[in-house]
């Protein structure tokens, strides 16, 4: 059990420097994002049953309903960015240049 929490505490770590390194592009920022939030439900589910506390779990659910909330309105942007610019560029995404 501790063995899966240090993996998802691992993969959460690769999702920050994910985001941290690959600012480029926005596609690679929102799968990294995506990437942080499905760590941090594994590791609330894993908790959860580890300590047999299911109270907890509809806090992880909510987790999971925000992260779904969060890809649909990230690949709604990134469709308007795309159009508007031409690219998914992260540097070209200058709102106060008209």
């Amino acid at each position: 059990m501790k063995f899966f929490l240090f993996f998802m505490c691992f993969i959460f770590f690769l999702g920050c420097v994910g985001v941290i390194i690959n600012r480029k592009h926005l596609l690679t920022v929102m799968l990294c994002l995506e990437l942080l939030l499905v760590s941090l439900f594994v590791n609330f589910s894993l908790l959860c049953s580890f300590y047999n506390n299911f109270s907890f779990c509809s806090s992880s659910l909510v987790l999971l309903t925000f992260s779904a909330c969060e890809a649909g309105v990230g690949l709604a942007l990134l469709v308007v960015v795309s159009r508007f610019c031409g690219s998914d560029n992260v540097f070209s995404l200058n709102l106060l240049r008209i």
